[in-house]
This record gives structure tokens, C-alpha cells and sequence, in this order.
């Protein structure tokens, strides 16, 4: 098939390469030059502007859009809307709000442009192993499409969840369970790194871990890699991040009811870590201090 690629960052230019290997033509943009090129030595056609990808497009058309969710992806989808024509597809693989996804299903719908939604996970190992694909939207288009899922994904690796905002929706909840299962993983290994007396091998752990236990997973075998470069990970400071979809999973577990206690306070642990120092950690010393004479350590 013949589909156009917006965004061009770790996951994109991997996507496109994938794609490409799977014997689809791609006519990409980038803001960058760089971006572009890369895309080039890759064997995708460079176009130099949104108009011009579009008009190299044979309809009914289709572009996929892998660009930061938020003012990102918002501006390029309304660019997009006014270039293309009824019957074209607009895909968005990036991590939108599952709300504005179903919002701009609905402004496309009026112009007679299909949308979905398509969640994808894989990451910088998507390239090699296929990436996980949670695909919202109308069936049609779907199926019209499937053969660039086919390539894109692992063996039974992608799957049409639901209608539009159900694909945006089934991957935020995939990442709020990323965040629970990351923070599990964490405390464990802190636990066994605080234990000085045993001297344990971490990346040996992962090792054993992985060989039959309940707790297997691909995280492991990541942990066990990490462990390996850098046993006790005094290279890296432990600063979090938190792209949003941890926010959005705990605000709709709110808004449903739903108690959601474990990923609610891994996304809080990302809060703390970027914390140099914790300002409620000092007034709860102060008050241990007036209320049972505890002692307090003096700040440098």
C-alpha cells in the first residue's frame, strides 16, 4: 500500500522503516531536515510540506500521524482535515486523550474522512519485534487498512477494539498498568539493593526471575540488560517523568469510580522522585520533633 507518515521521532522513523520493509511505499514529512533525510536513506519519499505529501497520494488516501499528543498533533490533524478529500483516513498513532480522540472523529466524519485511533505500543523495540496495535474506528477502515497493521505488528499484535476513542482509550489504560508494573518492579529491586549483607546479583535475579517464575516478564529481561551495564545504577538519577497517560488513567478511574489505589500512587511516586528535596518530608520531621522530641538532622 500507499500511505503518507507525519512525525518522524524514535517510534516514527522505526515505523516507516518497518513499513518499508514490508514492501509499502511511504511518503513522509518531518519538520526537520535532518528528519527528512533519515527518512530518505531509509528508501521513503520526502515530501516537503503537509500539501505536497498529500498530492503524492492516490485516493482514497491515507496518513498516518505519529506526533506529540496535545497542541501537536491538534494543529497537523486540523492541516490534514483541509487537504484531504471524502473517503481519505487519518491515523493517529500517538498517545492523544482518548476524549479528543473522539472529538476529532467526529469533526472528520462531517468532512466524509474516516479516523482511528490506533494505540501503539512498542517503543525503540518496536522496529525489530512489531508494535502492539489497539485500534479504534469505523470497520470499513479498518479493514481497508490492514494490511499496513499486518506489517507493522507481531503475529495476532493488533486488533480493531472498539469505535473511535476506544483505541486511544484501551492504550491509556495499557500505560496506567505500565506505571503500576514499573513501580512493582521498583520497589522490589530496592529491597533487594538495600540488603548489603547478601551482596545480591540484580541482574542475575532478573535472570532467575525470568525462568518459569509468576513475575516473568519483558521488563525482566530489560532489568537483567540494565543491571548488567550499571549493577547498582549509579549512572542514572532518578528522576521520572510522566508523559500523561498515568493522569489520564487516574482521572478516569475518578470519574468512574473505580478504585485504582496501585497506578494512582506509582503516578505520585513520578511526582516525588523529581523532588530534590521534599518539603513534606521536612514538616513532618519538624512535627515528630515538637510533638515527641524527636531528633531532626540539620539541612547543609
Amino acid at each position: 500500500m500507499r500511505i503518507g507518515f507525519v512525525g518522524l521521532g524514535k517510534m516514527g522513523l522505526s515505523m516507516v522503516e518497518r513499513l518499508i520493509g514490508g514492501s509499502h511505499q511511504t511518503i513522509t514529512f518531518a519538520r526537520t531536515e535532518r528528519s527528512r533525510k533519515a527518512a530518505q536513506e531509509k528508501g521513503a519519499e520526502s515530501a516537503k510540506s503537509l500539501a505536497d505529501m498529500v498530492s503524492r497520494l492516490t485516493p482514497p488516501r491515507a496518513v498516518w500521524l505519529m506526533v506529540p499528543a496535545g497542541e501537536a498533533t491538534e494543529d497537523t490533524a486540523n492541516l490534514l482535515a483541509s487537504l484531504l478529500s471524502e473517503d481519505d483516513i487519518l491515523i493517529d498513532g500517538g498517545n492523544s486523550y482518548y476524549k479528543d480522540s473522539i472529538r476529532r472523529a467526529e469533526f472528520l466524519k462531517k468532512k466524509g474522512i474516516s479516523f482511528l485511533d490506533v494505540g501503539t505500543s512498542g517503543g525503540i523495540w518496536g522496529l525489530a519485534e512489531g508494535y502492539c496495535l489497539m485500534i479504534g474506528g469505523q470497520r470499513e477502515a479498518f479493514s481497508y487498512l490492514e494490511p499496513i497493521f499486518k506489517t507493522l505488528a507481531p503475529q495476532d499484535g493488533y486488533a480493531c477494539v472498539g469505535k473511535s476513542g476506544a483505541g486511544h482509550f484501551v492504550k491509556m489504560i495499557h500505560n496506567g498498568i505500565e506505571y503500576a508494573l514499573l513501580q512493582a518492579y521498583a520497589e522490589g529491586f530496592e529491597l533487594l539493593e538495600a540488603k548489603k549483607e547478601f551482596n545480591l546479583d540484580l541482574a542475575g535475579i532478573s535472570h532467575l526471575w525470568n525462568q518459569g517464575s509468576v513475575i516473568r516478564s519483558w521488563l525482566l529481561e530489560l532489568a537483567e540488560d540494565v543491571f548488567k551495564n550499571d549493577a547498582h545504577l549509579r549512572e542514572i538519577e532518578g528522576y521520572v517523568e510522566d508523559s500523561g497517560e498515568g493522569r489520564w488513567t487516574v482521572a478516569e478511574a475518578i470519574e468512574q469510580d473505580v478504585p485504582a489505589p496501585v497506578i494512582t500512587l506509582s503516578l505520585l511516586q513520578r511526582f516525588r522522585s523529581r523532588q530534590q528535596e521534599s518539603f513534606g518530608a521536612k514538616v513532618i520531621a519538624a512535627l515528630r520533633q515538637e510533638f515527641g522530641g524527636h531528633a531532626v538532622k540539620q539541612s547543609q
